[in-house]
């Protein structure tokens, strides 16, 4: 038995997000299903990231266990071959068996898109959050910057999140503007409770409109409170861009 570690990339449109459940098609599902087609066993693969209903990623990590004889590295190229186009696996290798996705330190990285201009671009219209009052980018670097290390997020977390510690640490937290128009919200922390990237970017879009102040910040984390926070911006604007784990940071 040896473990396997995928790293996974999709286009969330059309799925109800990472995780296995009643109501939907997963990615979870997906990859289950087609590598117990491929290996001939069942495949339960662990995912690092339990994204939802209409997020992207460039670079969630899964693992699974199994007892085939394919080399590692080979693996990603006879599952790409069965997997819907919306889904691809970047990469498969060997891992340790005690490696688990979600339980050794890590480093995740997420980036929330916006176009930010008065008329929608369709090309854009799947993976990026179109907002057509103008933002205030430098007021919005400015909230960002308080953000950044350890600190209580509970102000910035659903409701229905089911965990008793929101202390959380984010290393770094930037707000840029491209020449076309896309403001990207770029995040990496070493963990994240569950919307909170969301929250952050409908928080950071209220400083942007002039609703809050950058210095308001502060006041709301220490609130600990998640109507003291701007909106949850739309799942379709964020893309999880990546894991690095201990030896690779």
């Amino acid at each position: 038995m040896k473990r396997i570690k995928l790293v996974v990339a999709y286009e969330g449109t059309e799925y109800c997000g990472w995780q296995i459940q009643p109501s939907g098609i997963t990615i979870e599902e997906v990859l289950n299903r087609t590598l117990s087609e491929l290996l001939g066993e069942e495949i339960k693969v662990t995912g690092a990231s339990r994204t939802d209903s209409g997020v992207h990623s460039l670079g969630n990590v899964a693992v699974f266990d199994t007892d085939t004889r394919i080399p590692p590295e080979k693996i990603c190229y006879a599952l790409n071959q069965r997997l819907p186009e919306d889904i691809v696996v970047q990469s498969s290798c060997e891992v340790p068996e005690d490696f688990h996705p979600r339980h050794c330190y890590s480093e995740k990285t997420y980036e929330y898109r916006i176009l930010n201009r008065k008329i929608p671009m369709p090309t854009l219209r799947r993976d990026t959050y179109f907002y057509y009052r103008n933002l205030n980018v430098d007021h919005m670097q400015k909230a960002a910057q308080y953000l950044v290390g350890k600190h209580d997020f509970k102000s910035f977390c659903s409701v229905r999140t089911a965990v008793e510690d929101t202390v959380r640490e984010i290393l770094s937290c930037t707000v840029e503007k491209s020449p076309e128009d896309i403001i990207t919200i770029r995040v990496t922390g070493t963990g994240f409770l569950y919307n909170m990237v969301r929250i952050i970017a409908g928080t950071l879009i209220s400083v942007g409109i002039g609703e809050l102040a950058p210095e308001a910040i502060p006041e709301i984390l220490e609130k600990k409170d998640r109507s003291a926070a701007g909106p949850t911006a739309p799942a379709h604007g964020l893309t999880m861009i990546g894991i690095k784990y201990g030896n690779e940071i």
